[in-house]
């Protein structure tokens, strides 16, 4: 592919958007990528050069780039109405509702229409506040629901520490995690200990005072963590016997990422309340929802909801909604990504035989991760979440994009979620570039004689330091 843009006018662009923009999580010391245009499961920089899209962006590119059913549905909304007040409806708004309670678990049937996941998160969390009259959230420990002040203090990094106490009444609960357990607890032990354990917060906390249990069936960005089978149908029974609602965040594992069209499938759970956003419209406009039970939406028509927004329920996102809903299934997409997801966790296992770097391996659907570690046998991460980045994992995301992937690598989870229509020529370029990408992480590891990496350390604030 040629080049759409001269090195100077990419140096321009690159200079332009540091001097005027921020960006997200991080200093802004960085030389960003500056792309073109994308395609499928391709995409193109400026300078010519293609990249497999590893990551779906930021596993949310479900139906692939480009796709131009949804141009063309957002370019005949533009032109219909642009914006319509929330107190208003639309005949799109009414269609995108209709469809989502028929894809969504049973049960599930009134959306609030967002413009995110994080929105959708916070509607969630005030309204099972306002309907069971109680405060407290239980999460998993190492979970994420979004960045805004109200639901990231939820999350289970370190993203969370500068709003700390943030809305408060947050309560963790222990991750079906089962690659970092102690022991040598059998899957199926492994879960009965996690739901115990989860049981006893519960009763300690008191279920009269506890609002909701909040959890990403499958965990996200923290891991790609797909806990037991048993977890979640387990956790929805002891929501059941302590009169606790299920609040299921599917974000990022929904819309046909995990090879259903909702992780909760898997289990038949259906949740008092589902929040999704990403795979909705393929994030080719922002749109998210927060799906509440019927008997919530019943409980609604004489509470007044404690949720608005300019843009609920925006007539153009709702439009992208449609049009890719459709896709999916006209596409066969959510069969294609459980068939490819088989087809590319074989390949990843077979690079783990291969790399030392790879401690684990694991994924449902298109929703995967290779989790890399210094040494196999104590499991001490490559790469951490605190502190500055090492040098080696600079040294991999160079490789990586060297050879021509775009992938997500986040401490010590290297992200392998494409696109739901890739096929399995493209899987197969992908897995050579990360075996080839590989060989920069495995120098890090104890096989190649590297030191553990070093756990970022913290001072005292110079006020304590006589005390120490």
């Amino acid at each position: 592919m040629t080049a759409t843009h001269t090195p100077e006018q990419i140096a321009s662009i690159v200079d332009r958007t540091k001097e005027f923009t921020l960006f997200e999580w991080g200093h802004q010391n960085i030389t960003p990528l500056v792309v073109d245009h994308a395609k499928g499961v391709h995409v193109y920089a400026a300078d010519g050069t293609r990249y497999i899209d590893f990551n779906s962006v930021a596993v949310s590119v479900n139906i692939g780039h480009g796709d131009t059913r949804v141009a063309d549905a957002v370019a005949a909304q533009l032109a219909k109405i642009e914006f319509a007040s929330p107190f208003w409806t639309t005949e799109v708004r009414a269609e995108v509702g209709e469809k989502v309670a028929q894809i969504t678990p049973p049960g599930l049937k009134k959306s609030f229409f967002t413009l995110a996941g994080a929105d959708a998160n916070e509607a969630a969390i005030r309204t099972a506040r306002l309907v069971t009259g109680r405060r407290k959230i239980l999460v998993r420990r190492r979970g994420y629901h979004g960045a805004t002040q109200g639901v990231l203090p939820m999350g289970g990094d370190p993203r969370r520490w500068a709003v700390e106490p943030g809305v408060g009444d947050i309560v963790r609960i222990p991750d079906p995690y089962h690659y970092r357990a102690l022991g040598t607890a059998t899957e199926e032990e492994f879960c009965r200990s996690v739901l115990a354990d989860t049981e006893e917060i519960i009763r300690l906390e008191g279920p009269h005072t506890i609002a909701a249990v909040f959890v990403e069936p499958v965990t996200g960005s923290n891991g790609v963590i797909v806990p037991p089978q048993g977890w979640l149908r387990g956790l929805r029974a002891l929501c059941d016997r302590y009169g606790i609602l299920l609040i299921c965040d599917e974000v990022m594992s929904g819309v046909g990422r995990t090879g259903r069209w909702f992780a909760s499938d898997h289990e038949g759970v259906s949740p008092d309340i589902m929040t999704m956003a990403k795979g909705l419209t393929s994030s080719y406009v922002p749109l998210g929802a927060a799906v509440f039970s019927e008997a919530i939406g019943d409980a609604l028509q004489d509470i007044e909801i404690n949720a608005g927004l300019t843009y609920q329920s925006h007539p153009v996102g709702l439009a992208a909604a449609r049009a890719t809903l459709a896709i999916y299934e006209s596409d066969g997409l959510i069969e294609n990504s459980e068939k490819m997801g088989h087809y590319l966790r074989q390949g990843l296992h077979e690079l783990a035989e291969r790399h030392p770097s790879i401690g684990d391996v694991r994924g449902v659907g298109l929703f995967n991760t290779l989790e890399l570690v210094h040494d196999r046998d104590t499991k001490v991460e490559l790469f951490t979440l605190t502190g500055p980045n090492s040098a080696g994992q600079g040294e991999l995301g160079a490789a990586l994009k060297a050879n021509g992937l775009l992938a997500g690598l986040r401490g010590p989870w290297l992200m392998a979620c494409p696109p739901l229509c890739i096929t399995t020529t493209e899987i197969d370029a992908a897995i050579e570039g990360l075996d080839a990408a590989l060989e920069v992480a495995d120098r890090y590891t104890s096989a190649a004689g590297a030191p553990p990496p070093p756990h970022a350390t913290h001072t005292f604030p110079p006020a304590l330091e006589a005390l120490r």
